[in-house]
Order: structure tokens, then sequence, then C-alpha cells
């Protein structure tokens, strides 16, 4: 996925990019590749990878929520910064906190944090099943399996909080069985499916909330 492709494709899921955001995304993209000689980061360094396997999907959560509405997010597991930093470029209204439970990864994202001039964001060295604080939305990208994921994330959230877990293939790990788990603590609700463009690789985004949920952001 080349700009141009990244522009027109943002575009159907209802999202306009500035030429400063995409010049941000690029700077994001040279200082992760430096970084990534240094510790290990990513595998995908093509800048069209890029483009698509992290800067679009992290994007498709657009796909089930408005962000623009948001106060406080926390991308759980965040590693090098997907969908964390790139959503905090796109949505500088959000007040985010990034998790990591290795700090190596966490002076890197203070130093992208840094160097982008980001405002409104933190990185925390702390597992999500430690951590207090709470949140209107907790996201995660590929993030341990979603009975695990719940384990150590619904705490954190507001009372009208959604947890927010962007995957691959959803089927492989919610089957029937821990469906059945998750719904007798939890609320499942919403799960889309989609493709990503160009290479056809299935996503899927999962939302759920605790069952005191009162107001459905959604």
């Amino acid at each position: 996925m080349n700009k141009e492709e990244l522009i027109n494709e943002l575009k159907k899921i209802n999202i306009s990019i500035t030429k400063e955001q995409l010049y941000l995304i690029d700077e994001f993209y040279n200082l992760l590749i430096e970084w990534n000689k240094k510790i290990n980061l990513t595998r995908i360094t093509q800048k069209e990878d890029f483009y698509l396997k992290h800067v679009y999907d992290s994007l498709t959560i657009n796909k089930v929520i408005d962000l623009n509405n948001i106060n406080t997010l926390c991308d759980i597991g965040t590693g090098a910064g997907f969908p964390g930093i790139i959503l905090k470029i796109i949505y500088p209204n959000l007040d985010i906190t990034l998790i990591d439970s290795q700090n190596k990864k966490i002076i890197y994202l203070n130093d992208i944090i840094k160097k982008l001039k980001l405002e409104k964001i933190k990185a925390i060295h702390i597992r999500g099943e430690q951590h207090k604080e709470k949140y209107d939305i907790i996201t995660s990208r590929a993030v341990a399996n979603i009975n695990k994921l719940t384990d150590y994330t619904m705490h954190l959230l507001n009372e009208n909080g959604l947890l927010i877990a962007l995957k691959g293939d959803i089927e492989k790990e919610l089957d029937s069985k821990t469906k059945k788990e998750i719904e007798k603590k939890y609320i499942i609700n919403k799960i889309e499916k989609f493709y990503l463009p160009k290479e056809n690789s299935k996503r899927s985004i999962i939302i759920l909330s605790n069952k005191s949920l009162k107001n459905n952001k959604l």
C-alpha cells in the first residue's frame, strides 16, 4: 500500500488524513526503523507494508467507533506503538496511555512521543492487571487470547467503557465454550469481520463491556 492508496482506503472508512498527520506518520516510520536496529520491535520494515499492516490496520477501529467523541484511551501491550501512536496522530483529542511490560519498549515509546512532539500521551512500564486507572476505551492489537485479555483489562474500564480488541481471525479463539465463559461476566457488544485491502487477510474487531454498562457509545 503506497501513500495514495493509504489516503484512499482511509477515506473509505471515513478518515480524512491531513498532510501534517501524514508527515508525522512518516517521521514515526523513520524513528521506528532506527529503533528496530537496536531492539526487536517489528518484522514489518518496508514502508508500503508499514502503511497497510500498521497504519491502516490500526485505524480500522474507526469501523466500530468514532474516537472524536472519546476522552481517554489505554492501549494495552502497545509494543511498537500500535495502535496507540497512530491513534494519537489521527485523534489529537484523545488522552492516551500506552502500557507495555517491557521497559525497553517504554523507553523507545517515550523517545517517539518526545521527537514527534505529541501531547496528552504517556507510556507506562506496567502489566495491565497491575494498572489502576480508568478509561473510556481500552484497546489492544494482536495481544493475547480474548479470554485472557479480558482478565487483565476489564477492571480498567469506566462504568460505560468499552474494550475494543483488534484481532486477526477471531473465530480461531472465540469458540462456543470461550464465548459462553466470556458472556458470564461481560457483554459482547459487537464483532466486526472484514479483510485488509490488497492482501485480503482476515481481520476482526471485538467490542466488550462490563455487565454494568448503562450507555453504549457504539
